[in-house]
């Protein structure tokens, strides 16, 4: 059922420029890494904005937009929690980070969802894109299409998983977007993004995001990291009333990240505090001037062990 649905659309007008590329963007140049967006998402208010137009590598916050449209089937019946799919040779084969699949066997859909969101498993990511889109290189045809009807038109999908393809770009305005509408369209599934361990096959995995349950408020949503991308992060915090999405593309470590998406958050809460003689634009132009920007922001990503450069394959680790 899902299949025949999705064939509809591919067969669709819209979906024929973007699978041959006429709209492809120009992917980021190489030096460049750092962007970052804040909004409060209760006025749809952006607070702080830097490269938030520029194209980036969205590397595993790819994994976002394969969960919404996962939530999507969901939502509309074409598939449950406790279904079983089926995992291809094809989806078997993904480099990690993954839970190391065998061909042949399954995996049920609650399950994919733990394992996208905390494992951020590569091959898990290409098993949805096949139930939904048959292969997937027509889901993510499908993914670019979605992202286009939630205004996310700086954004181009080639695989599920976010592994490294020149050609798939976003920008961090995008990704704030994709962030409000999973938040608005699947409200019944965004708890699942505060997952903290996820137990498959006799192991646990930790959730990559570790600003869950270590910053106030902070209740998902995702990491991401290549080589190429730098360390990504998407996060979203609630106070009393007020939500805040943070994102923070091209970090230099996952320690730093983590550290500026942290100040960028408590920025925005600051920037709410009732302002003592200025305007709320004074407000919060003072909140954020006091966040440092991370140190060479746009030098390129390179992981670091004990302090010294170390050698990755391109696979994607968050």
């Amino acid at each position: 059922m899902v299949r025949e649905s999705v064939q509809k659309v591919l067969k669709s007008s819209l979906l024929t420029p973007l699978v041959l590329g006429s709209l492809a963007l120009a992917a980021p140049a190489q030096a460049e890494r750092y962007a970052s967006i804040v909004v409060d998402s209760t006025s749809d208010t952006v607070l702080h904005a830097r490269n938030a137009d520029d194209p980036r590598f969205p590397a595993s916050l790819t994994k976002v937009m394969t969960l919404y449209m996962l939530f999507d089937e969901l939502k509309a019946g074409r598939l449950a929690l406790e279904d079983e799919l089926t995992i291809s040779r094809n989806a078997a084969s993904q480099p990690p980070s993954n839970l190391r699949l065998s061909t042949g066997g399954t995996i049920s859909v609650r399950d994919a969802i733990g394992a996208l969101i905390t494992k951020s498993a590569n091959d898990v990511a290409v098993v949805v894109a096949e139930e939904i889109g048959g292969t997937e290189e027509r889901f993510a045809a499908l993914m670019t299409v979605k992202a286009t009807t939630l205004g996310m038109t700086n954004t181009r999908f080639y695989n599920a998983s976010g592994l490294p393809d020149a050609r798939q770009v976003s920008t961090a305005r995008d990704m704030a977007r994709l962030a409000e509408a999973v938040m608005e369209d699947h409200a019944d599934y965004y708890d699942y993004f505060a997952t903290r361990s996820f137990a498959w096959n006799g192991r646990t995995y930790r959730n990559h995001n570790e600003l869950l349950g270590s910053v106030d408020g902070v209740d998902g949503i995702k990491t991401g990291y290549t080589r190429a991308s730098g360390y990504n992060l998407m996060a979203s915090a609630q106070r009393g009333d007020a939500r805040v999405i943070a994102i923070m593309l091209g970090g230099r470590t996952s320690r730093a990240r983590n550290a500026h998406v942290t100040e960028l958050i408590e920025a925005a809460y600051a920037s709410f505090s009732a302002p003592t003689g200025n305007t709320q634009a004074t407000q919060t132009r003072i909140a954020f001037e006091s966040v440092p920007q991370p140190v060479d922001p746009n030098a390129a990503a390179v992981p670091t062990l004990n302090g010294q450069p170390f050698p990755v394959g391109e696979g994607d680790i968050q």
